[in-house]
């Protein structure tokens, strides 16, 4: 039911209510009452019934029902009821935060109904409850501003839980980005290496096919083994979806502990590689260490596919506050179009805080470099 309705209904009610009581004589003005006839009626229900504009037009409703009820006690009419009109729409007046209309209201209602009252041919009976109507019209003022400070605090109180809950919402919405965009970065990282080292093989065991068939079942082991290998951390990387121990399920393979390994697959696929430590190791925070894996196998990666290279360097340093990773290749950036790998590097890189530049080497070739800094090493 909307506002229009519900203040007809009120107002009706009010109406109702106001006729029983006076003609129920329920209250009393003074000893000068004379008896309620059509005329008196007439301005009951003209007060009673603007209340149906209460919210709408609020201050044209209460002068109408302060000007039928100054009216109506000048004509000495029964009964304190006709009042209450009048008091609603202060009411109404002091929540809708109009509290100087208010106030003027409540001046506007007693002064003329004081003034009739020290005119009076005899003085008020005592107990009148007409005295306390300046009692009554504050209590309306004071009553409307509570209203209207409650209902504002509930409105702000909802507008905070709705921010609250927009905001997990958008931070889910993240995490989930986040989350699709880290498995994209995996999957890339490690099948892209796989894939690459098959089409390598591949191309060897068809070359050696015809010229020098012994050779061709290495090329095939290889193969087969780097199938597997692909398998693995494919799975590994899905395990994610599941669990976000990743770490334990991918095992030492994340980390700089698996390099080895990797030098290997890469050696299996032609490359001459040169694999030299710096620094005191130490264990490094899962994070970095996946992170400087998949730094390498990536670079790796772009040696097989685009650099044509021989020889290829993969330098790792240990700082105290960094660990420094260069892959170095003799060959050339090639004439592939651009891809993935280098953004997803340096996302990586810093992701973690640390920088990341990829280029022509001092010494010819391509060089990347990576520096992951360290924020707790065990």
């Amino acid at each position: 039911m909307n506002s229009r309705k519900t203040d007809a209904l009120v107002a009706v009610g009010a109406l109702c209510a106001i006729i029983g009581g006076t003609h129920a004589n329920l209250s009393w003005t003074g000893p000068l009452e004379r008896p309620l006839d059509p005329a008196g009626t007439l301005l009951i229900t003209v007060a009673a019934l603007s209340l149906a504009c209460r919210r709408t037009a609020p201050l044209a409703a209460g002068a109408v029902a302060v000007a039928a009820a100054v009216v109506y006690y000048a004509a000495h009419y029964p009964g304190v009821f006709a009042a209450a009109p009048a008091l609603a729409s202060v009411y109404t007046l002091a929540m809708l935060g109009r509290r100087r209309a208010a106030i003027g209201l409540s001046v506007a209602m007693s002064l003329p109904v004081y003034a009739l009252m020290a005119l009076a041919s005899e003085d008020p009976a005592a107990g009148n409850w007409m005295t306390l109507l300046s009692g009554w019209l504050v209590a309306m003022v004071v009553v409307g501003e509570v209203t209207r400070s409650r209902r504002a605090y509930l409105r702000a109180v909802e507008q905070r839980a709705e921010e609250a809950e927009r905001t997990r919402e958008e931070a889910a919405l993240r995490r989930a980005g986040e989350e699709r965009l880290w498995i994209a970065q995996e999957l890339h990282d490690s099948l892209t290496h796989s894939i690459s080292v098959v089409n390598v093989q591949v191309a060897l065991a068809l070359e050696l096919l015809d010229r020098r068939p012994e050779r061709v079942r290495p090329a095939l082991e290889a193969i087969k083994e780097s199938g597997h290998e692909a398998m693995r951390e494919l799975r590994a990387t899905l395990g994610v979806l599941r669990t976000r121990e990743a770490d334990e399920a991918d095992g030492a393979e994340a980390g700089l502990a698996g390099l080895p390994r990797l030098v290997s697959r890469a050696e299996g696929a032609g490359l001459r590689v040169a694999h030299t430590v710096s620094g005191e190791p130490y264990a490094l925070p899962p994070e970095v260490g996946r992170a400087a894996y998949r730094i390498a196998q990536e670079a790796l990666t772009n040696v097989l596919r685009h650099a044509g290279a021989g020889a290829v360097t993969v330098a790792v340093e240990y700082d105290p506050r960094k660990i420094i990773l260069k892959v170095d290749n003799d060959g050339e950036p090639g004439t592939a179009p651009p891809g993935m790998g280098l953004i997803g590097m340096r996302e990586r890189a810093v992701a973690l805080g640390g920088s990341f530049t990829a280029g022509p080497g001092p010494h010819g070739g391509f060089t990347v470099r990576a520096e992951l800094p360290v924020r707790a090493a065990a």
